[in-house]
């Protein structure tokens, strides 16, 4: 999946954030796009910005017609009914993709770019990890390292996390976290624009404090 960072407004760069955050350029209120790339059959996303009530009719307003969603329901440890795109008729039913959730895409036909507009979340932001499977996202629109202390990821022994291979349709080999050696095969990285599951036996919070300045 390919991403496109590019923050509006006046172009003020945040120190030492440039070389994480893929060629981003960010303004005082943060406020831009980012374009993300899914195929014609399921691609496994996120909304990277924060919006105004972050609806699907908001944040995705005119897929292709026909395009599905489908969300993870982490208390039933299954999917829940999809979302599908009508043209002429909108989102049936309409439903929110928050930044930290992850979803699957299918937009039925070609690749397509979809673009999302909105902030950066920024300050103390939190993200539910239930015991069992969850997916999810980076809240934060960053592509790095989950070993990386900056980004207070609550791996513990055992946990294990899958990313989606959109090119296959299937998912790849899972990334496995064990005490005193950490992520096997190699420290998962997931891209800008990217969800993922995450399966843990104890339920906690991927908590962190961000800010672009």
């Amino acid at each position: 999946m390919r991403t496109k960072t590019i923050l509006l407004s006046a172009a003020v760069l945040a120190a030492g954030l440039s070389a994480s955050l893929a060629q981003s350029v960010f303004s005082v209120n943060a406020v831009g796009y980012v374009n993300v790339t899914v195929v014609g059959g399921y691609t496994l996303i996120c909304n990277p910005l924060n919006g105004t009530n972050n609806l699907l009719s908001t944040v995705i307003p005119a897929p292709p017609d026909g395009t599905t969603v489908l969300k993870w329901d982490p208390a039933t440890q299954r999917f829940g009914s999809p979302f599908t795109y009508l043209d002429g008729v909108g989102w049936l039913p309409d439903g929110t993709v928050l930044p930290g959730e992850g979803f699957f895409i299918n937009t039925g036909g070609a690749a397509t770019t979809l673009t999302f507009v909105g902030e950066v979340p920024q300050g103390s932001l939190s993200n539910p990890l239930s015991a069992n499977y969850t997916l999810i996202s980076s809240i934060v629109p960053q592509s790095v390292s989950l070993a990386d202390p900056t980004v207070s990821f609550p791996a513990q022994d055992g946990d294990t996390l899958l990313r989606w291979n959109s090119a296959t349709q299937r998912f790849n080999d899972p990334f496995t976290y064990l005490d005193g050696i950490g992520w096997l095969p190699t420290d998962p990285i997931p891209a800008v624009g990217e969800g993922f599951f995450y399966n843990t036996q104890t339920a906690r919070a991927w908590t962190r404090t961000f800010s672009v300045n």
